[in-house]
């Protein structure tokens, strides 16, 4: 008797999510090619009185890091031109 195969059900499962460092890997790589590039700086408090002084930043936002963020853009825009 001729041997039968057997059929084996393949059930779809989700992907293993990424680790960490792999999903950091994969935002790098994705900058790169985008022509970006991701900085660490520190500001001082003057600096920051400045971005307020010229109109980037309101004071009462002086310690929301994602208000400082967009005062920085705003600023690097105003004096260095939007990206292409």
């Amino acid at each position: 008797m001729p041997h039968e195969p057997e059929l084996i059900s393949v059930v779809p499962t989700e992907p293993a999510p990424c680790s960490p460092a792999a999903e950091r890997m994969r935002r790098h790589r994705q900058r790169r090619r985008s022509g970006m590039r991701c900085l660490t700086i520190e500001l001082h408090e003057t600096e920051i009185d400045a971005l307020i002084c010229r109109g980037f930043l309101n004071t009462e936002m002086r310690n929301d890091l994602s208000a400082v963020y967009e005062a920085i853009y705003a600023f690097f825009d105003a004096t260095l031109g939007s990206a292409p």
